[in-house]
């Protein structure tokens, strides 16, 4: 439960100025319904999976592979990396954008003094980890259970201070936020965010010491998610107009609770974003490190990131994904809104690994002839995370891609390690896909067709 315990929290504290921007409170409510319905058969699929293939290790990664080939398992690996990755991006975002509510030069977590304190930290975790902080279990503890209370303590007070004709009036949302089917539409990437990590304890089940553990684990984290970020977005409604929570600064979950009791409670939840963004960030750095080794074990990385230090730290995957995280550091202070632009990237890289191992789970229902349930089950998972995929939109597709494609010399090096040539025929059509998508991501962003 390391990245599931950690997870929660980090993402609810910007929900309702994000919700607010697009939704009134039908439109959240049907948007949970949808996404809620969607995780659970990602996640059940995810349970099916850990009992039905054992053997398989590191969940998400493995599945793909096992499903699609090594060139598709490959990309689910590097893509759930990444989302990783840009994930952590997002934590720094948050704590410099709370900070900056005292220290104006922070500004929203995006000016350039933001960025040198957010790259320290940044290396300054790098260096924590491969001292051997490997398992962090006991911190992992005590970080949820201080980032717990904060949220808890907010659900109770803004049910206290509720006022009825308050929620009445955002039932709709503001005008700008169009039809019902827009509002969703436009949520639905900030629902991937907050249930990227359900499936962490698919990724450590070669640590589990029973699988039926792992898919237990998988289902609880999401029931535990579900509630917490629903109840926090839909009472939030219930303080402040939609346009005013829309238009809130980072962490809005702090505004919208100083609306309510006042200056002490935008410090509780400030106190608590960080404790909650440091631990969530803990555990995302030692998962994105733990998806590299364990392909690189398989041989679908280069070796080197299989290589592990004196602590059984794995140190070049660890090195890795703080480099690709400080690169994002850097891409993100050139984007109109540093928050939003990476929790949606961070979204869309995740949803190439949870497409590939939704539609294993079909093959698998078919293949093991699990019943109509099992295949029912498999199939709106595949079905909502393909909608997932539309709903991305083309600007993040696009850039997505330009992320993905150079990846592919990692797959080079390691099919050149084994002797190999580097691709099948059925891998180059992939492989030429992906590039068609990158080039024309760069052109895109060249010419001003997109932004970030």
């Amino acid at each position: 439960m390391l990245v599931v315990g950690s997870m929660v929290g980090a993402g609810v504290f910007s929900l309702p100025s994000r919700f607010a921007q697009e939704t009134g409170v039908l439109g959240a409510l049907v948007s949970w319904l949808i996404a809620g319905t969607g995780m659970l058969m990602l996640a059940l699929v995810f349970q099916s999976l850990a009992v039905r293939r054992p053997e398989l290790d590191a969940g998400v990664y493995a599945y793909a592979k096992a499903g699609f080939g090594e060139y598709l398992g490959f990309f689910s690996a590097f893509g759930y990396w990444a989302s990783a990755c840009v994930g952590n991006v997002t934590y720094w975002v948050l704590i410099m954008s709370t900070v900056g509510a005292l220290v104006p030069a922070l500004g929203d977590g995006d000016t350039w003094l933001a960025l040198l304190l957010s790259s320290a930290g940044l290396w300054g975790f790098f260096l924590l980890v491969r001292r051997g902080v490997r398992e962090a279990a006991t911190v992992n503890r005590i970080v949820t259970a201080a980032k717990l209370v904060p949220i808890l303590v907010f659900v109770v007070l803004a049910l206290a201070c509720f006022r009825a004709d308050v929620f009445a009036a955002n039932v709709r949302g503001a005008a700008a936020t169009g039809s019902l089917y827009d509002q969703v539409h436009g949520t639905m990437l900030a629902t991937v965010f907050v249930f990227l990590g359900v499936e962490g304890a698919s990724v450590y089940s070669r640590h589990a010491a029973r699988r039926s553990d792992v898919g237990r684990a998988t289902v609880l984290g999401f029931l535990s998610v579900f509630a917490v970020f629903a109840s926090v977005t839909v009472v939030s409604y219930g303080l402040l107009p939609a346009d005013e929570i829309a238009a809130l600064r980072q962490p809005s979950m702090a505004g919208v609770l100083a609306a309510a009791v006042g200056t002490w409670g935008q410090v509780l939840v400030s106190v608590g974003l960080v404790v909650s963004v440091l631990g969530a960030y803990l555990a995302w750095t030692l998962m994105a490190a733990e998806v590299l080794f364990v392909a690189a074990g398989d041989g679908d990385m280069p070796r080197f990131l299989a290589r592990t230090g004196a602590r059984d730290v794995p140190v070049p995957a660890l090195l890795l994904t703080s480099v690709l995280s400080q690169l994002m550091l850097v891409v993100t202070a050139f984007s109109d809104d540093a928050f939003d632009f990476a929790l949606d990237l961070t979204s869309t890289l995740g949803l190439v690994p949870y497409l590939l191992a939704a539609g294993y789970g079909v093959r698998v229902a078919r293949r093991d002839r699990a019943g109509p349930a099992a295949l029912l089950v498999a199939g709106l998972a595949t079905a909502y995370t393909a909608f997932l995929v539309y709903a991305a939109g083309w600007t993040y597709l696009l850039v997505s891609s330009v992320v993905y494609a150079p990846a592919t010399v990692l797959f080079v090096m390691a099919r050149r390690e084994q002797g190999r040539r580097p691709f099948s025929p059925r891998e180059a059509v992939v492989l030429a896909v992906s590039a068609a998508g990158a080039v024309l991501g760069v052109v895109a962003l060249a010419a001003g067709w997109i932004r970030l």
